[in-house]
Order: C-alpha cells, then structure tokens, then sequence
C-alpha cells in the first residue's frame, strides 16, 4: 500500500469518528439538559427525603406518641384513607384562598396605580396600608364573620383580600415609582402623556416587583383562609377539618390536612411561577434560568 493510499485511509477513518460523534446532538443536549435539571432541583430533593427519613427514624426510635408528632408513614396511610374528604375539604378552601388573592391583587394594583400618578393619594393611603398590615387575622376573622355571617363565603375572602393587599400594593408602588429619572426625561422629551409613561415605562419596571409580591401571597392567601376558617363557618373546608380532628386525637388525619394545603400550596406558587415567565420572558432572571 503507498503512502497516498494510506492517507486517504487515515482520512476517511477521521471523518466517520467525527460524523459518529455528531450523529445524535438532540440526545447529546437533552443529557445536559437533564444534567441540568438534575443539579437544580437535586439537592432539595434529596434534603427532603432526608428529612423524611430522619423523622421517620427518630419517632420510632423514641417512640414518640401521635398526638405529640406522627409519623411520616402514619400520615400517608391516613393521607390515603381520606384522600377525597381532605381534598374536597382542599378544594373549597382554595376556592376561598384564590377569590381572596385575586380581589385583593385586584385593589392592590388599581391603588398601586393611584399612589404613583397623585402624591397626595400616595401620602394618605399608604399609612392606612401600613396600619391595615398591622392588624392579626385572628382579629379580623371574627369581625368579618359577624359581618357577613359564618356561612358567608366572604367572611374567609376578605380576611385574604385584606391579608394580600398589604404587601403587593408596597411592591407594586414602590416599582412603579422607583424608575430610572433618564427614562423619565426621554418620554417627556418626546411629548408622552402620563398613560403612555405609565404603560411603557412605569408598568414594564413594577411587573418585577409585582411578581415577586404575589409570590409571598400565594403563601399568605393559603394560611389566612385556612385561620379564617377556625373561627367557624361551613365543616367542608380545611381549616375545620383539621380543627375537628385534632379535637378528637386523630393528628395523623389533621397531618394529612396540612400536607394537602401544602400541596395546593406549592401548585399556586408554580403557576405564579409559570405567569412570570409568560409575563416577563425579557427580564435577566428569566435569561439566567
């Protein structure tokens, strides 16, 4: 064999590895994509199923009694056992905590709105925010419910629209007022009305704000609905549920409760999660992730 044929060899060898290693780029990306994902949400994996080992290890070790902390494998047994009374019982505080979150993002927002456009609205309202914050929802729920009645659904909506309102109103205002003077200056420079410095400027600059607010009250929503409801009202829902069972000495069945408003819980948080990057794909955090 001479030295070209040789060559030619070596040459086609070259490029059959190098087709070969290329041929499969889609699987090659989803490994690192699932790699990815893998060293994201890894560690709270594994955090979490060590804390369930360990509590499971050390209530039988020292054979702690249910009514003082069940046990993991307890709670999932009566987890199962319940699972369409408790998650009904779910359903209808979620109906609560969701009207709650929306009337109370709703009143946030539009007084948002106000405080940003007229000083004079802004220097009055937000110390009867402040003060409104202030107030404990177990003060709260007894006097709405002497308002409205104990069956009233919106004994247990107000108490969240009002727990709500607090912190998405300081957000979004403090967004919608914290804008770059520069950007200010280019929209007067161009003769833009206050609606159109609001919608292209303002708007655009609170939405991180506003999302990072509505966050928290997802979680705030859950709780104030669930507190609400201890105070009396219909038996179906979650907060009576647990209130009723822990009355009776079932705290594995009351343990399940919370793991289903946990649940329901984590859900809303992810779909508020979803609504931002729908919303604000062109912010950095959403580039990063």
């Amino acid at each position: 064999m001479t030295e070209r044929d040789d060559i030619i060899r070596e040459s086609h060898e070259t490029s059959v590895v190098t087709s070969f290693e290329g041929a499969h780029p889609a699987e090659t990306r989803g490994q690192s994509g699932a790699r990815r994902v893998g060293r994201r949400y890894g560690p709270a994996v594994l955090a979490f199923i060590g804390v369930i080992v360990i509590w499971e290890t050390l209530t039988r070790l020292f054979n702690v009694e249910s009514f003082v902390l069940p046990k993991p494998s307890e709670i999932m047994s009566s987890f199962v056992e319940t699972f369409s009374t408790i998650w009904g019982a779910g359903f209808n505080t979620l109906i609560e905590a969701v009207s709650g979150f929306l009337l109370g993002t709703i009143l946030a927002v539009a007084t948002s709105i106000a405080a940003a456009r007229w000083v004079g609205f802004r220097e009055g309202m937000l110390p009867m925010a402040i003060a409104l914050n202030a107030t404990p929802i177990a003060a709260l729920a007894p006097i709405f419910n002497n308002w409205f009645g104990l069956t009233n659904p919106f004994s247990k909506t107000g108490v969240v629209a009002v727990v709500v309102y607090f912190p998405v109103m300081i957000n979004t205002t403090r967004g919608l007022l914290e804008v770059d003077p520069a950007e200010l200056e280019l929209m007067r420079s161009v003769a833009a009305t206050p609606v159109e410095v609001m919608r292209r400027v303002r708007i655009p600059n609170a939405l991180p704000y506003f999302f990072a607010s509505i966050k928290v009250a997802t979680a705030l929503s859950l709780i104030a609905a669930i507190i609400a409801e201890y105070f009396g009202g219909p038996q179906d829902v979650l907060g009576q549920y647990i209130v009723n069972r822990a009355q009776l000495f079932q705290f594995p069945d009351a343990w399940a409760a919370i793991l289903v408003a946990s649940l329901i819980g984590v859900t809303f948080y992810a779909l508020i999660l979803l609504a931002e990057r729908i919303f604000m794909p062109w912010h950095v955090s959403m580039r990063r992730s």
